[in-house]
C-alpha cells in the first residue's frame, strides 16, 4: 500500500510542475523531471503536450479497394457468392492482389457490400464409399455475351456423397433424354456406376400425379444397373452434396458479359470443375479428387459401350429462335420460319443432322463448320412474311445478297 502511496503521491507532483511549466510557456528538461519523479522521459513529454492535436494515423489502402466497383457489382446478380467472385478475379486478373476467398468475404462484409447471414442448422448424412450418388439440375440460367445476346441454359449437376466429387455438364434443356445422356456421360467422367441414384422430384422422370418414377426412367436404371431413389419432399438437405455442389455452379454468374460462345460457356464450366474437384472440402478437409480415387474402387462397372451409346445418341430438343434458327454443337442451321418458337428435336446420323418436329423429318442438314447455315428457301420463305408486297424477283435478290454477307463473316 505505501508503495500505491508513493506512485500517486508522485504523479501527482509531476502533475503540478509540468501544469506550472505550461503556464509560464516554458519548455521543460523531460530528462531531469523524469530522473527526479523516476520515470521515462516520454511519460513526462506526453503530460506536456497533452494538449496538442493527436497525429492522424495514416490510412491503410487494401488491395481490393481497386475491384471495389466491380465486386460490388457482380454481388448485385442473384445467386452469386463471394467464392465465385474470388475464383472470377483470380481467373480474369491472375494477381497475387486478390488473396485469399476468406480475405475476400471479409472485405465484402468489412465494406458492407452485403449482409452477413443467419446461419441454420442442417444435420449431415454421410454413406459409404461407391453406396451414392446425388444429381440434380441448376435451372435457367441466364448470361449476355459481350455482344448482349442472351444465353439461357441449363447445369446438370453431380457428387459422389462419399468423396464429394463433382461433375458439372452444360445443357441446353432438362428433359428426361437430357437426364439420361448426362447421367451416362457422368458414369464416363467418374469411372464406373455408384449403387445408388438420389434425387428430388423432378417433372421430367417423375409422375407429378403418383410421385414415381417414369416407366423409361425405371427402364434407364435398371439398364446402368443401379437404383434410384426420391429425396424427402421440402427437405433439400436430404441431398445437401448435390445441392452443395450447387454452389461452384454459382460461380459461372460473374462471367455475364465476360463471354462470347456456347462453347466459352462449356469451358468455363470445364474449369469450375477442376476447381471444386481441387479445393479442399469443408467436411473431409481434403480435395474431392483425392478422395475420389479411393471411392472409384467400390463403383460398379460401366454398362456395355453400345448400350451407353444409345442412350447418349438420343435426341436433342431445342426451340426454335425467331431468326428461324436452331443452335447445335455451337452452330446455328436453319428451318422453315413456320417452326418459330416451336420445339424441334435434333440427332445426328453421320455428317447429318436431322430436324424433326411431332416426329416429322422437316430440315436435313450437312454437318459445318460455318457459324449460320441458312437454306436458301428458308431464308426467302422469311422474307417473304416481312415483305408480302415484294416480287420473286425482289426476294430472291435480296436473300442472295444477305446469304453473301453472311458467309463471309461466317
Amino acid at each position: 500500500k505505501w508503495m500505491e502511496v508513493y506512485i500517486v503521491r508522485d504523479l501527482e507532483k509531476l502533475l503540478q510542475e509540468v501544469t506550472i511549466y505550461k503556464m509560464n510557456n516554458i519548455k521543460p528538461n523531460y530528462s531531469e523531471l523524469a530522473r527526479l519523479h523516476d520515470c521515462d522521459r516520454r511519460t513526462v513529454k506526453s503530460y506536456f503536450e497533452d494538449n496538442k492535436e493527436t497525429k492522424e494515423r495514416k490510412k491503410q489502402v487494401c488491395k481490393l479497394d481497386k475491384y471495389k466497383e466491380e465486386i460490388q457489382s457482380k454481388l448485385t446478380i442473384p445467386g452469386v457468392t463471394a467464392s465465385a467472385i474470388y475464383h472470377y478475379l483470380k481467373d480474369k486478373y491472375n494477381t497475387e492482389d486478390i488473396g485469399s476467398a476468406s480475405n475476400l468475404r471479409t472485405y465484402i462484409l468489412k465494406n458492407k457490400l452485403r449482409e452477413k447471414k443467419k446461419n441454420e442448422f442442417h444435420p449431415r448424412y454421410e454413406t459409404e464409399y461407391g453406396k451414392q450418388m446425388q444429381f440434380d439440375w441448376k435451372e435457367d440460367i441466364s448470361l449476355k455475351n459481350k455482344n448482349g445476346n442472351l444465353f439461357t441454359f441449363n447445369v446438370f449437376s453431380a457428387t459422389l456423397c462419399a468423396s464429394r466429387f463433382h461433375v458439372f455438364i452444360y445443357s441446353k434443356n432438362k428433359t428426361r433424354t437430357d437426364v439420361e445422356r448426362c447421367l451416362v456421360n457422368t458414369f464416363e467422367i467418374i469411372g464406373g456406376v455408384p449403387e445408388e441414384l438420389l434425387t428430388d422430384n423432378m417433372s421430367s422422370i417423375v409422375n407429378t400425379k403418383t410421385h414415381e418414377f417414369e416407366k423409361e426412367f425405371k427402364s434407364f436404371v435398371k439398364d446402368m444397373d443401379t437404383k434410384a431413389r426420391k429425396c424427402k419432399i421440402r427437405h433439400s438437405y436430404t441431398k445437401g452434396k448435390v445441392e452443395s455442389s450447387n454452389r461452384f455452379v454459382n460461380w459461372i454468374k460473374p462471367y455475364d458479359g465476360e463471354f462470347e460462345t456456347e462453347e466459352d460457356l462449356v469451358k468455363i464450366m470445364q474449369k469450375i470443375m477442376k476447381i471444386a474437384n481441387n479445393e479442399p472440402n469443408d467436411t473431409t478437409g481434403v480435395p474431392p479428387t483425392m478422395m475420389y480415387q479411393k471411392e472409384r474402387e467400390y463403383l460398379k462397372p460401366l454398362p456395355n459401350q453400345k448400350l451407353m451409346t444409345e442412350y447418349k445418341n438420343d435426341t436433342i430438343s431445342t426451340t426454335v429462335s425467331n431468326s428461324g434458327l436452331i443452335y447445335y454443337k455451337g452452330i446455328r442451321y436453319s428451318v422453315s420460319p413456320d417452326y418459330v418458337n416451336k420445339k424441334v428435336f435434333l440427332t445426328q446420323i453421320g455428317n447429318k443432322l436431322c430436324i424433326y418436329y411431332n416426329k416429322n423429318l422437316i430440315k436435313e442438314h450437312t454437318i459445318s463448320e460455318k457459324k449460320i447455315n441458312y437454306d436458301k428457301e428458308d431464308y426467302i420463305c422469311g422474307l417473304k412474311q416481312l415483305l408480302p408486297k415484294a416480287s420473286e424477283e425482289e426476294l430472291e435478290k435480296k436473300a442472295k445478297e444477305q446469304l453473301e454477307l453472311l458467309d463471309k463473316i461466317s
